[in-house]
């Protein structure tokens, strides 16, 4: 089984300890978000085909990735930097700071490790998408030789990511929008041009509906990936935890409202 660490949480940022003690068990007990009954998920290489950390600040996770990678169990490493701000990203570090620890990771255990993603986009009112375009070229540039791929997705508005937002619009913040879907297709066409130009794959995660030629659908969870960097096949079951998603089947280890960086769209907070 391929293991996630974490979509519900950020355990590489805040989490190193926990890891490093249930690393060191060889397994972890998950609470189900809905009834709160644990779930042992094992960590040990005989059970753990390989690991998907996702992130948005890895610099305190790098003795546990030395434990991972020596333990022979592949890793991918999801990094998410938007250069968004702390209006919206309040906790997140710089976005360079982020870039340069992408790279660490690249060199420290080798291509393929990193998965760039500038994910969501978020869109302020008033401003033109050729900002986020602007910002993406941005980082994109820095990103190059560490990450092959960026993931992007638009800002999903569920109820409370919608109240979190209403929020910071009502105490004197950014009124955030959602563009129709012909604004977000050229965005996503200039985007695609950029990672072109870079060679980086540009992936949609799930949102399907707006994938235009040159784009892919992403698989987050991604036992290609894995096997590519393991130098050999990952199990793994075709089975995604939402409708929309390509991802390989896993098992995730975090726990809902626990992550400190206090994204304003944040779903899982």
């Amino acid at each position: 089984m391929i293991v996630s660490a974490s979509y519900r949480t950020d355990i590489p940022a805040f989490f190193a300890p926990w890891f490093t003690e249930r690393w060191a068990a060889g397994y972890a007990l998950v609470p189900n978000p809905y009834n709160r009954k644990l779930t042992r998920v094992g960590l040990t290489p005989e059970e753990n085909d390989g690991m998907v950390f996702w992130t948005r600040w890895i610099a305190p996770f790098f003795d546990c990735l030395d434990r991972v990678f020596g333990d022979g169990v592949p890793f991918v490493v999801q990094y998410t930097a938007t250069g968004l701000g702390p209006e919206i990203e309040p906790g997140v570090p710089d976005w360079r700071r982020a870039v340069e620890t992408m790279h660490r990771v690249a060199d420290r255990y080798g291509a393929g490790r990193v998965v760039w993603r500038f994910d969501p986009i978020v869109i302020r009112e008033g401003e033109d998408w050729e900002d986020s375009a602007l910002r993406f070229a941005t980082i994109a540039e820095a990103v190059k030789g560490a990450a092959d791929e960026a993931v992007v997705s638009f800002t999903q508005f569920y109820a409370k990511t919608r109240r979190a937002l209403d929020r910071l619009a009502a105490t004197g913040g950014s009124r955030i929008v959602d563009p129709d879907d012909e604004t977000k297709r050229r965005l996503l066409g200039a985007l695609s041009e950029i990672a072109h130009r870079l060679d980086l794959r540009l992936s949609l995660c799930g949102q399907p509906d707006l994938i235009l030629p040159g784009i892919h659908e992403a698989a987050c969870v991604d036992a290609e990936r894995l096997s590519r960097v393991a130098g050999y096949a990952v199990a793994a079951k075709n089975k995604p935890h939402r409708a929309t998603c390509r991802c390989a089947q896993s098992r995730d280890i975090g726990t809902f409202a626990t992550c400190k960086f206090g994204c304003r769209y944040c779903y899982a907070a």
